[in-house]
């Protein structure tokens, strides 16, 4: 029998993509959650380079890093495919994922930005979300067609971590007349049951992400 077991932390995007990943899969597995401010040993001694949630265990081995605990998913359970079939399509995929990887920085420049830098972080957040919905949702109901993917579920944070962030900041980025596409997308991928029905409490994570928020301000302001 197999073992699988999740070491995450309740309002991280990350940990979530896992949760999503593992539940469209039908995969059945045990969750642990862990207390970031007081790391446990099991993190330490099973993501020993960078110590951060989430953690995969699959019959004992861990794996670190959502992007690669995703892909892992992937070609253990390819049941239920969260990528293409055709290897085209697939590259073109990963592309996607690692374009939102690569562009995260911007994502923490908006979220500490103050004064006249708010808008300034605004306005290249805009430009990288038009590339994504022009370039990689097109018209698209999901990243991949009609149906939700792996590509989907690397953005999840957008369909609610960041509209929390949006409301911190005070300053809206995904709206209709900016990005009517992004904007119907946040939509349906939060339509879609498994995801509904596995997202952190909205207003919990507004007080969580607030004090994040302000710690990592006084950090900026006091260099």
């Amino acid at each position: 029998m197999e073992e699988v077991k999740l070491l995450g932390f309740w309002p991280s995007p990350f940990s979530h993509r896992v949760i999503w990943s593992l539940k469209l899969k039908g995969i059945k597995y045990e969750y642990i959650e862990e207390d970031v401010s007081n790391k446990s040993q099991l993190l330490l001694q099973s993501n020993p380079v960078h110590k951060k949630v989430p953690v995969l265990f699959h019959n004992g081995n861990s794996i670190a890093e959502s992007t690669v605990i995703l892909e892992f998913i992937e070609e253990t359970w390819p049941e239920n495919p969260l990528l293409p079939r055709d290897a085209y399509q697939r590259a073109l995929a990963r592309f996607w994922i690692k374009f939102g990887e690569d562009e995260g920085l911007i994502i923490h420049k908006f979220f500490v930005a103050i004064g006249g830098e708010r808008e300034k972080a605004a306005k290249e957040i805009l430009e990288v979300l038009k590339i994504l919905e022009q370039q990689g949702l097109k018209e698209n109901k999901f990243f991949g067609g009609n149906t939700i993917g792996l590509v989907d579920i690397s953005y999840g944070w957008l369909a609610h971590w960041f509209l929390v962030t949006e409301e911190i900041v005070g300053v809206k980025v995904i709206e209709p007349s900016k990005l009517p596409l992004l904007h119907a997308w946040v939509k349906n991928f939060k339509d879609i049951p498994v995801i509904k029905d596995n997202l952190p409490d909205y207003e919990k994570l507004v007080v969580h992400m607030k004090s994040y928020y302000y710690k990592l301000l006084f950090e900026v302001v006091d260099l």
